[in-house]
């Protein structure tokens, strides 16, 4: 196993930078767009409507589990058509003129296109998570972790901040039609892949009929069965809650932060190479040095050292914007270092969130539960950001920045209660 361990790592690193691309393209490039054209802050937050997929993915999540084809592989019968529907999209995409974006018609377009992208992205990361949960040992999952938040950064890189790069000098049409390219170049890894029968897998679908019929009502209390596994002791109970607050300062700050460094005057190409691309190599580095930390720090002391510095990198933010609101003269140099480090404090957060997921995952119900775990983050911070945009508005950016640090810090009591728990 262990020769054939840099081939699995190098798997799902090509799968999850294929996945970053468009995630990229929609958090960190279409902020950027939309604030240049205008758009006001509450506007650029009812975008994040477009990340409903990923938010409840686990709806559907069962199916992936239940279904597939043992010929293909069980989650790469998922994994492949997703990744050549989103080339198709990315296509289809480049074919649309951003001049016309403006026109109710195009614009709509625009949205259900991206939508639709969104919702095979979130299908196709469910087959991944359960495939990475399925394949990898337990002394191979921080590392796994690792690649996963390093392509997926890559991706961001690309599909964010080298868009922004490329809108200086490339076609709208050439811009989409490079990522469609490095997307289907990302397909033949688990193209070449063949995927082990998985004997849980296989054991459990022994015990139930062949052709077991997949429905709502069948669905609906898997869910609820699986909502009660994660209540089934005080240190689950806990870490329940946890998933429900670790991402409530992403969800309030992604429509703020991005629209702040265009107003702190920032070009469109210094966005897309000095914050996004610097803060997403500064995002490898930090998952590199977690997984690092990890074979030495207790899981539940790194979550809780990852989460201070994540909230101590926000209250660069706060100096930002207090320095924009009073005229202050501020260096480019300081704004990209608090970005990079808020990017490499993320990430460090992110492998160790993952880590602890994947640690909670069961291997009979992988993606299921590796989903549900992450849609419960997804859908809160997605709710929050949908929202995030009008209070912005109505508080300016220092005030509501503080406030967005003082939840961060209130968050850290329930992260703090699961520590003790485990540690008992």
């Amino acid at each position: 196993m262990i020769s054939t361990a840099p081939k699995l790592y190098l798997l799902l690193f090509s799968l999850y930078w294929a996945q970053g691309l468009p995630v990229g393209f929609m958090t960190h490039a279409l902020p950027v767009i939309l604030r240049y054209q205008g758009v006001s802050l509450a506007q650029i937050g009812g975008f994040g409507l477009l990340m409903a997929p990923w938010a409840i993915k686990v709806l559907w999540a069962p199916w992936v589990d239940r279904c597939g084809y043992k010929s293909i592989g069980h989650y790469r019968s998922w994994i492949l058509p997703a990744q050549l529907l989103s080339v198709i999209i990315l296509i289809i995409l480049s074919f649309l003129p951003i001049q016309a974006l403006n026109q109710p018609l195009y614009l709509g377009m625009f949205f259900v296109a991206l939508l639709c992208m969104n919702g095979i992205g979130a299908t196709q990361d469910i087959a991944t998570d359960g495939l990475a949960v399925s394949i990898l040992k337990e002394e191979q999952q921080h590392w796994g972790n690792m690649f996963q938040v390093v392509g997926s950064r890559l991706g961001f890189i690309i599909g964010g901040g080298a868009i922004l790069w490329a809108m200086d000098w490339l076609t709208w049409q050439a811009t989409f039609l490079i990522l469609a390219g490095i997307v289907l170049i990302n397909t033949i890894p688990i193209w070449l892949y063949k995927e082990p029968e998985h004997k849980h897998r296989e054991e459990k679908h022994r015990e139930e009929k062949p052709l077991q019929r997949v429905d709502l009502q069948s669905i609906i209390p898997q869910i609820r069965s699986y909502l009660r596994y994660f209540l089934t002791s005080k240190t689950m109970l806990w870490w329940f809650v946890v998933l429900c607050s670790i991402k409530l300062t992403d969800g309030l700050s992604g429509p703020i932060i991005k629209p702040l460094l265009v107003d702190l005057g920032l070009s469109l190409s210094q966005i897309g190479i000095y914050v996004t691309m610097l803060g997403a190599v500064a995002a490898l580095l930090g998952a590199g040095i977690a997984s690092y930390l990890l074979k030495y720090i207790q899981r539940s002391n790194a979550l809780l050292l990852f989460s201070i510095l994540k909230i101590m990198s926000l209250l660069g933010f706060v100096w930002l914007a207090h320095l924009f609101e009073n005229k202050g003269m501020i260096q480019p140099w300081w704004i990209y270092l608090i970005n990079a480090c808020e990017d490499l404090f993320s990430a460090m957060l992110l492998v160790v969130i993952l880590t602890i997921v994947m640690q909670y995952s069961r291997k009979m119900h992988a993606a299921t539960d590796f989903t549900f775990q992450v849609s419960i983050m997804a859908m809160l911070g997605g709710v929050l950001y949908t929202v995030s945009g009008v209070a912005g508005d109505l508080l300016g950016y220092q005030d509501y920045l503080s406030l967005i640090v003082f939840i961060g810090m209130v968050c850290l009591v329930p992260m703090f209660i699961w520590k003790r728990s485990v540690n008992r």
